[in-house]
């Protein structure tokens, strides 16, 4: 990412004098309050005004008591309502120009001259074309004496900064739109529900879910659940579907599948573009085949509900560069949105964003679907891709002889079997023979190892825990019994899914190939943890559902605290001496504080909570939320805590402490688990098909390189293989973590949007204007 040197500027001044408005507009979705929030409080922060818009651009239009002085207390409490608390509208009047002439009125009256607007790519388009005209309008609100000279100098220019709400996830250049995340758990659950039944009464099930243009949450869908079929409009079937669908569905029967799940994009089309309906493929499939076949349609269920973990995250940084971008912007600065990739924040020009957007319309219409898929940007492909490779292969009749294993080690988490179901049957797609390892290392060197076939692994994607049996234990005294097994039977490369310790097993067996010829086979580590501490990985397998139980569990204490009145809460997370969990939950709960082990506190920063929970306890925010991860501190101990703040909170607050324990790592896996598993699962193999190749010398395979060995993780915006010797520079062994963490760059946001004015916050690396044309490399009217 580009970033350019700033000089270093002090947040907390760049908004004296400043007027921000912020409003969210076109259709509601959940994290949209996350983002309002932090606009809000990230701009009393830096000093400047900031004020709501209710109901969209409408409220802009009508003016009055539409437009109204936000203050920090105004935005508690609305992090986990869903929708969008300062109301949306559908605008016509925002459309015409005395409309727009208005709404320019109305801020110029109010001295607003940046404006924040949080709505899909429509909503985006309306406050590009009020910025591209507003001298023009300001000519002729001063010609119509509506307002001053000395006004219109004073407003002359109109900053605008965009945030995408949209649960489509259709907006190109950013990886995740806000309430996306949220859309996917709703439908998910509903799957989860509706497959439980199905399979009770061997039924076929087809869901439609919303996507009028965009199959994103279909695609997404039909990876996290492992269905049958997947309808999305950017990729119509082939010619003569029906029968192809029916000969797959006959065929997942017989593989020993009790129900088939197909999902459907409202938006869903043949290649004729006419419309695909869940009547009409219920009516194909109860009329072909003579299944039990019912059909759901989800509607708005799907945009209602709790935000979930990524989209509170997700809007709060936006909600703060969106910020930070209207106040470093300059009249020549296009206007631009505040995006996601990867786990980067980036800037983006509006109109290239809208143009590739309008793009992938115009390639569905003239039937270039490649295209359309290539524009949707490469996490959309990737998705599709992976999808395709899971459900539209035939296993082949050739074997290829070679033997995978899988092993889980560590402690389970949720997502582990994701993984373990697209290793297996990416594996069989290749004419792999793969084979489960029970119980971690030790059932490595027991012999706890079968071949595991297709059907084994129906419907593991949902399942939390790990259905292959994990332990903590190391290779270490069992190396000679591990090497003379692989050769028993015959294993010619691993799959090793788990958190720190598969990590560590990794590199054991890596130095101990000197030893043991036998372990020089390749091997992959995928990491799976809610700790989310595995060197070479952003993000690990099941942190994001422990994230997420963390977060709803903050959320009901909260509740109980608003009820009582004056009381702190100090939570105990898990996480080991990584402080993801922690400061990632205080985030998305709005905690006051995240004690972390990365981070040292001393006696003074706990008294300085005290006074700050002291003072809170005199605004209409009567409670508190601080959060402590296991390891932090050895002496400054969860119940330290507890007795300090009860002690000294004494006639201001009373005290409460919760310990979560075990809950974090269990419970079904959450959308982004399920479909970051997959990914890893599928990834794994084919890299291990490639390697294998490479290392089959004389009939045999010998793999001794540094590079035969590797982690698989998430770095900034792509899946990367690294090798596990070159990790380990950045690992810091004693404590079990990486040296370097990216999220650690997110903490002084949870201390802004908590209100500690002594925050230091580097904006040294300022996000530079990408530009998204060049990125897709595509494509206008079929030419690259």
């Amino acid at each position: 990412m580009a970033h350019h040197e700033a000089p270093h500027k002090d947040p907390r001044k760049m908004g004296i004098g400043r007027s921000i408005a912020v409003l969210t507009s076109g259709g509601d979705a959940q994290g949209m309050n996350a983002a309002v929030r932090a606009t809000v409080r990230m701009g009393i922060y830096t000093g400047a005004k900031v004020y709501f818009v209710h109901e969209g651009y409408q409220g802009l239009v009508d003016g009055g008591d539409n437009i109204k002085l936000a203050t920090w207390e105004s935005v508690s409490m609305m992090l986990h309502l869903g929708g969008t608390v300062i109301g949306s509208a559908r605008c016509m009047d925002f459309k015409e120009k005395w409309g727009r002439l208005k709404a320019a009125c109305n801020l110029v009256k109010l001295g607003i001259t940046n404006l924040c607007v949080i709505g899909g790519d429509g909503s985006l388009t309306g406050a590009n074309q009020f910025r591209s005209e507003w001298s023009e309008l300001l000519a002729d609100l001063t010609k119509g004496g509506k307002i001053s000279a000395e006004e219109a100098k004073r407003s002359s220019h109109l900053n605008i900064v965009g945030m995408v709400g949209s649960i489509d996830n259709d907006f190109c250049g950013t990886d995740m739109t806000i309430g996306t995340d949220s859309a996917l758990h709703r439908i998910i659950e509903v799957v989860d529900a509706i497959t439980t039944t199905a399979q009770s009464h061997q039924r076929t099930f087809i869901l439609e879910v919303m996507g009028r243009h965009c199959g994103y949450l279909a695609l997404v869908t039909a990876l996290a659940c492992g269905a049958d079929w997947v309808f999305i409009p950017e990729m119509p079937p082939e010619e003569n579907w029906e029968e192809h669908l029916c000969k797959r569905l006959i065929a997942q029967r017989e593989r020993g599948s009790r129900l088939n799940v197909i999902i459907l994009a409202e938006g869903a089309q043949d290649r004729n573009q006419k419309p695909i309906t869940c009547d009409q493929v219920k009516n194909l499939v109860s009329k072909k085949l003579g299944f039990d076949t019912r059909s759901t349609i989800l509607g708005h269920v799907q945009r209602g509900g709790t935000p979930s973990a990524f989209d509170r995250i997700l809007g709060s940084r936006m909600g703060v560069d969106a910020v930070m971008a209207l106040l470093e912007a300059t009249p020549e600065t296009p206007a631009c949105v505040v995006s996601l990739s990867g786990n980067m924040a980036v800037r983006l020009p509006l109109m290239e964003c809208v143009q590739v957007t309008k793009d992938v319309t115009v390639a569905m219409a003239e039937g270039r679907f490649e295209d359309a898929v290539k524009l949707r940007g490469k996490s959309f492909q990737n998705n599709w891709d992976t999808y395709k490779m899971l459900a539209h292969v035939t296993p082949p009749k050739m074997k290829s002889n070679i033997n995978i294993a899988i092993i889980n080690v560590g402690a389970p988490c949720a997502g582990m079997n994701a993984a373990v179901r697209a290793a297996v049957r990416v594996g069989i797609i290749q004419g792999h023979q793969m084979l489960a390892v029970h119980d971690g290392f030790d059932g490595l060197a027991n012999g706890q190892i079968e071949p595991i076939i297709w059907a084994q692994v129906g419907g593991w994607t949902g399942k939390g825990g790990s259905n292959l049996g994990t332990k903590r234990h190391l290779p270490g005294r069992n190396i000679e019994q591990i090497s003379l097994n692989i050769t028993k039977f015959n294993i010619h490369s691993l799959i090793i899914i788990g958190g720190f310790e598969a990590y560590l097993g990794g590199l054991e067996l890596v130095t101990a190939r000197e030893m043991y010829e036998e372990l020089c086979i390749p091997m992959v580590v995928i990491p799976a943890t809610v700790s989310n501490n595995v060197p070479g990985s952003d993000f690990s397998i099941g942190a994001d559902t422990a994230l997420n139980t963390i977060t709803m569990t903050c959320d009901r204490i909260k509740q109980s605290a608003a009820g009582t009145k004056r009381r702190v809460f100090i939570i105990e997370t898990m996480g080991g001496y990584c402080g993801y969990l922690a400061t990632m939950a205080a985030l998305s709960s709005g905690a006051d504080d995240a004690y972390i082990y990365e981070e040292p506190f001393h006696i003074r920063d706990l008294e300085l909570n005290v006074e700050h929970l002291i003072e809170k306890m005199k605004t209409s925010v009567k409670r508190g939320l601080i959060l402590r991860n296991s390891n932090a501190n050895e002496n400054y101990t969860t119940q330290f805590l507890y007795n300090l703040y009860s002690e000294e909170g004494k006639g201001t607050f009373d005290c409460r402490m919760n310990v979560l324990g075990h809950m974090q790592q269990g419970g079904t896996p959450t959308p982004f688990d399920r479909n970051f598993g997959t990914k890893m699962g599928s990834k794994s193999v084919l890299w291990l098909t490639d390697k294998l190749k490479e290392c089959y010398r004389h009939g045999r395979i010998f793999a001794n390189m540094p590079d035969s060995a590797c982690v698989l993780g998430m770095k900034k915006r792509s899946l990367v293989f690294q090798p596990l010797a070159s990790l380990k520079d950045d690992t810091d062994f004693e404590h079990r973590i990486p040296k370097t963490e990216w999220w650690l760059k997110l903490r002084p946001i949870l201390k802004i949007l908590a209100k500690y004015d002594t925050v230091e916050m580097d904006t040294s690396e300022v996000a530079a204007m990408e530009h998204v044309i060049k990125k897709t490399g595509l494509v206008k009217g079929g030419k690259m």
